[in-house]
């Protein structure tokens, strides 16, 4: 199955937190940092996910934002640092690639936010995930 999701990050599940409709699963990602993926209890039996096991996080680029630095006080709590490779600005969007441990990330921000945080290759930024914007595949 091919995907217009352009963020598949790979990782491995450590930890299942399942509630009467709803799950939050921890995932190790290969580069050694974690995120936290809001998905239902249902789609964590149907895919079999346990701690251990193999799964691609995915994320519309549209639901990545950047910070240029840790953000505390917020409800987000999925925060993967990273350096921009590259920045491709229009007049009024930008897609910014960003390289995080154990694989990269795109998102997709305005262009008023890139010049306003003073992006461009080799600036460090903390990419913002909310959990429940994270679907896991399994192979």
């Amino acid at each position: 199955m091919s995907l217009s999701i352009r963020n598949q990050i790979a990782g491995t599940v450590t930890a299942v937190t399942t509630g009467e409709a709803m799950a939050a699963v921890k995932v190790r990602l290969e580069g050694g940092q974690d995120i936290v993926a809001a998905i239902t209890a249902d789609a964590v039996k149907d895919l079999g996910i346990a701690s251990g096991t193999a799964v691609t996080a995915l994320v519309k680029a549209t639901e990545v934002a950047l910070a240029t630095g840790p953000v505390e006080g917020i409800s987000i709590r999925n925060q993967l640092s990273g350096t921009v490779a590259d920045v491709a600005t229009g007049p009024a969007m930008a897609s910014v690639k960003v390289d995080v441990d154990g694989g990269g990330l795109t998102a997709a921000i305005t262009a008023d936010a890139v010049q306003a945080l003073g992006l461009a290759a080799g600036s460090p930024v903390v990419a913002l995930i909310k959990a429940t914007e994270i679907s896991l595949a399994t192979a």
